[in-house]
């Protein structure tokens, strides 16, 4: 049982990525004050636990009951990050021109809770590492236990952006934003790719 629960959190600790999360948080909330930052990485982390939470519970269910297979999550989850990457690069994403939160976009939501936090890859371990037909209750208990901790470090990180904001200041954040929106297309292209199996046709075995 050892075993798995270190099986469990590597896995979870490796799809929630919350060191990646955090130049991701960075780059969304770089323009916003400190009070909304710290807002905004509550929400965003209350927003992830409560979808993959979901997703233990209800997942194999809802997605077995409507037959829509996680590579269509994730395909369509690329096109969207893309859609809003470009947002990044192009204008200011999730503030008024006066600086104020967007009322129509809550940035918590998406890009940070979905796909960066919770993303396919989070979403496809949660519901595989709590199989109803493979594990008992409590340890589906153990395994949100697991990801509560892991969700509890990725806050911790968020909330830790403040001081790397005041080094790099206004310049540096407004290069961060556009650095990060980049790398945020590149990624999204990346999300379809993997999905499409494209990279097994374009990159030869070794």
């Amino acid at each position: 049982m050892t075993e798995k629960f270190m099986r469990d959190a590597l896995m979870l600790w490796a799809t929630i990525d919350p060191i990646g999360n955090l130049s991701m948080f960075l780059g969304v909330t770089a323009g916003l004050t400190v009070a909304q930052r710290r807002k905004i990485a509550l929400k965003a982390t209350l927003y992830a636990f409560a979808i993959l939470l979901g997703a233990i519970v209800i997942g194999q269910i809802l997605l077995s009951g409507m037959g829509i297979q996680l590579i269509s999550l994730q395909v369509g989850g690329g096109l969207i990050l893309c859609l809003f990457a470009l947002q990044m690069i192009f204008g200011a994403v999730g503030q008024t021109p006066s600086g104020e939160l967007d009322a129509d976009h809550d940035v918590a939501v998406f890009p940070i809770a979905v796909p960066s936090i919770a993303g396919p890859g989070a979403i496809m371990a949660a519901i595989v590492l709590t199989d109803n037909h493979l594990y008992s209750l409590p340890m589906q208990a153990a395994t949100v236990g697991i990801m509560f901790v892991v969700l509890a470090v990725c806050y911790g990180l968020m909330l830790g952006a403040d001081p790397i904001l005041r080094v790099i200041g206004k310049p540096g954040a407004a290069i961060l934003i556009r650095v990060t929106g980049i790398i945020l297309v590149a990624l999204s292209v990346e999300l379809i790719f993997e999905a499409l199996g494209i990279e097994k046709w374009l990159i030869p075995p070794l």
